[in-house]
């Protein structure tokens, strides 16, 4: 088996997601938020973070991490304390020897929906329709999540076929396994 663990950071919520990705689409094992709002101090959040991750990592032992890239936002305070928290999550699945890679939001959205510059409600309804999980069971933090170890498993899945498509109907043709009816 072979397991990736999605994360979308925050220092106010934390979404997580495991995915199984044995089949073509990939099966949820556990998905859920870290909420850090009652933690007053910065430094405490990321202690918090760390620790949580080392604990889902040694819970679940996945193989990969998949985490959403820092992103261009107006407030640079807000931005940093990401970006802390996108490091801290990155240095807890090294330290345990999994391998990381990184998505933009715009890539996580295009691999789900189709369209990079979808809302959080657009993702979720896609995950719903894949049947990864049912209508207003989790909130959006965990779906993001669950988005970017379905984008990593895609992304994956796709580089290590190695084949060139010359159309959407040969693609389609080759790919049946993909097709949800």
């Amino acid at each position: 088996m072979k397991i990736i663990l999605g994360i979308d950071p925050g220092t106010t919520i934390l979404g997580f997601a495991l995915l199984d990705a044995t089949s073509s689409q990939g099966a949820l094992l556990d998905i859920g938020t870290l909420r850090l709002s009652k933690i007053k101090e910065h430094a405490d959040k990321l202690k918090s973070i760390f620790e949580r991750t080392l604990q889902i990592i040694e819970d679940h032992r996945p193989h990969i991490l998949a985490i959403e890239a820092p992103f261009y936002g107006k407030n640079p305070q807000s931005m940093l304390k990401l970006g802390r928290a996108q490091g801290v999550v990155i240095a807890a699945a090294m330290y345990k020897g999994l391998e990381v890679y990184e998505y933009s939001p715009r890539k996580i959205k295009q691999s789900i929906t189709g369209n990079g510059n979808a809302s959080k409600e657009q993702v979720a309804a896609m995950l719903i329709h894949m049947k990864l999980i049912r209508e207003n069971e989790h909130p959006f933090d965990a779906t993001d999540a669950l988005a970017v170890a379905i984008c990593h498993h895609l992304q994956n899945r796709i580089t290590a076929v190695g084949q060139k498509f010359s159309g959407w109907e040969t693609f389609l043709t080759k790919n049946q396994d993909r097709i949800i009816h």
